[in-house]
């Protein structure tokens, strides 16, 4: 199979992770189109070689596959059933294929009303790996629908990914993406109150991943995460706002499947604690600063 795919391709969002990714796409030879609510993040990806589109209706006239990767459901259903939707494309992509993270039931509907409007193919493909991973073309998709439809975006979508894998139909790979933001939430809730002990403990913070590298506490998270809270980062790389809407999906797939879940809520509370301490857009390493607060204050 050869490297370059002949599907004309589409991208909406260019935010964090959506510039990377397209980066990756015009690296790999792709011929992209591209559209972001505010223009002004478009330049560094045309300079590349990208084509702006005026609206997303404009962008779906010419590609075969619509990349979207976007804050939340509900600039997912503007952009595609908005007024210059995608769905508005005389010839609307073939594929749409979403990495945007949302409800697995709000996935299913936006799917349904596609399918029925236009006749094609809606993927749901959320990603893993954070903008490391995207810049890296390192991303794990997991990703729901036709298994004949994955397999044949798969060539576009390894432009920015290492592996993508079918987990069902619609819905499936959303429900995958929230089982693995269960496990970073906790994960991360976990670190921050280890790096508040240790810290407050009189240990070296900062030696602590090396200390720990190799053995059971060691992970992807503890490399990445626990550096940031010794030397806070200057630019957020993932925030406390995104991860509480993952967990507010969560905890509405919780609900809808009958899971009874005792960490996750905990987790849930410390992050729109955090939130309505005026650190939505903090980078998630910066939660331990509630608990260590918090400690100072039971002095």
């Amino acid at each position: 199979m050869e490297s370059k795919s002949p599907l004309r391709v589409g991208f909406c969002g260019i935010g964090r992770m959506g510039e990377p990714m397209v980066q990756r796409l015009l690296a790999a030879g792709h011929d992209v189109a591209i559209w972001n609510r505010s223009a002004s993040k478009l330049a560094a990806l045309t300079t590349a070689g990208a084509h702006a589109s005026d609206t997303p209706q404009a962008l779906g006239e010419r590609v075969d596959i619509a990349l979207l990767c976007l804050g939340d459901g509900y600039a997912v259903e503007d952009v595609v059933f908005g007024e210059h939707g995608l769905v508005h494309a005389a010839n609307p992509p073939r594929y749409l294929v979403d990495h945007s993270t949302l409800s697995p039931a709000l996935t299913r509907s936006l799917a349904a009303r596609w399918t029925e409007a236009t006749g094609n193919v809606w993927i749901d493909a959320p990603v893993s790996g954070g903008t490391g991973g995207a810049e890296a073309g390192t991303l794990a998709i997991m990703a729901g629908g036709e298994a004949a439809a994955i397999d044949a975006v798969t060539p576009v979508l390894r432009a920015f990914s290492a592996r993508v894998t079918r987990m069902g139909d619609v819905g499936a790979g959303q429900t995958t993406k929230l089982a693995n933001q269960a496990i970073v939430a906790t994960t991360l809730a976990g670190l921050a109150e280890a790096f508040v002990l240790a810290k407050r403990s009189g240990i070296d913070t900062g030696a602590v991943p090396s200390a720990l590298f190799g053995g059971w506490a060691d992970s992807v998270l503890m490399q990445t995460l626990w550096p940031r809270m010794v030397t806070p980062p200057e630019h957020a790389t993932g925030t406390v706002r995104v991860m509480l809407k993952d967990l507010n999906a969560i905890a509405e797939l919780a609900e809808t499947s009958a899971t009874v879940q005792r960490v996750l809520p905990e987790v849930r509370r410390l992050l729109q604690d955090a939130a309505d301490r005026g650190m939505a857009d903090a980078d998630l390493s910066q939660i331990f600063r509630i608990g260590e607060e918090e400690s100072q204050a039971a002095k």
